[in-house]
């Protein structure tokens, strides 16, 4: 059976079959996806954060940044900076990160902060491609070797706020999955949560019918040790900076 008859008749998330780009987008009604029933449990799944700010906070600012880049191309690379109620100002700074558990019982976390950006071929199986501070069009970008599923326990994809003003509610996120085959699957951060400062995203878990890809989109106010926490992950967390630009 085919993987679109398989949803069909399971009711999952509907899409729109468009050749290579249809999308399966995971929402509350709809929360989990299987990459083993679709064929995509092997090769490299690439997790992609990107996120803009909402036009509603620009305004005809949008047109004066773009003049003002070509006049000052060198402010290309500082944050983009949103005017919030009154006088504040708010900074934008998304970090795209993984906490795992391998089957061997190894933990640990794969983030920007410390510079921890994991190994592909070699355990934890998950790596960082860089870090993007300035929330360009290609984003941050995880990649998963699922060619060694069988050693992958469960791994929670989550997002912080590094620094600055917590502003969940002035972007536009979208993380996105690209399996090796199949459709690729988007999750929006789209809800309200003006003072939270981290956000799982989903978990990709090692299960007996397979690995799983369950929309989380849980938001909490503190960092990634209250995100271990809520998960039950037990790592030891101390404070961590990134290198100046």
């Amino acid at each position: 059976m085919s993987f679109l008859g398989n949803w069909s008749r399971g009711g999952a998330p509907k899409f729109d079959n468009g050749g290579a780009s249809y999308v399966v987008e995971l929402t509350k009604r709809h929360p989990v996806v299987s990459l083993t029933k679709q064929g995509a449990a092997a090769g490299h799944l690439r997790v992609n954060l990107h996120w803009q700010m909402r036009t509603s906070d620009f305004g005809d600012r949008g047109g004066r940044r773009v003049s003002t880049l070509l006049r000052h191309p060198g402010r290309m690379f500082k944050p983009e900076v949103v005017q919030a109620q009154g006088p504040a100002v708010v900074q934008i700074d998304l970090d795209l990160a993984c906490m795992y558990e391998l089957k061997d019982g190894s933990k640990g976390v794969v983030q920007p902060l410390g510079n921890h950006l994991g190994e592909l071929n070699a355990a934890p199986y998950v790596q960082l491609s860089g870090d993007d501070r300035f929330g360009s069009p290609s984003g941050e970008t995880l990649y998963i070797n699922l060619d060694h599923q069988d050693e992958i326990k469960r791994m929670l994809i989550f997002v912080y706020i590094y620094d600055g003003t917590p502003a969940f509610d002035r972007t536009h996120a979208v993380v996105t999955l690209y399996p090796s085959t199949g459709p690729r699957v988007e999750i929006r951060l789209d809800e309200r949560a003006s003072q939270a400062r981290s956000c799982a995203i989903f978990m990709l878990e090692n299960t007996k019918d397979g690995l799983m890809v369950r929309r989380e989109v849980k938001y909490v106010y503190g960092f990634q040790a209250e995100l271990d926490r809520l998960y039950g992950w037990g790592l030891h967390w101390g404070r961590g900076y990134k290198s100046q630009v």
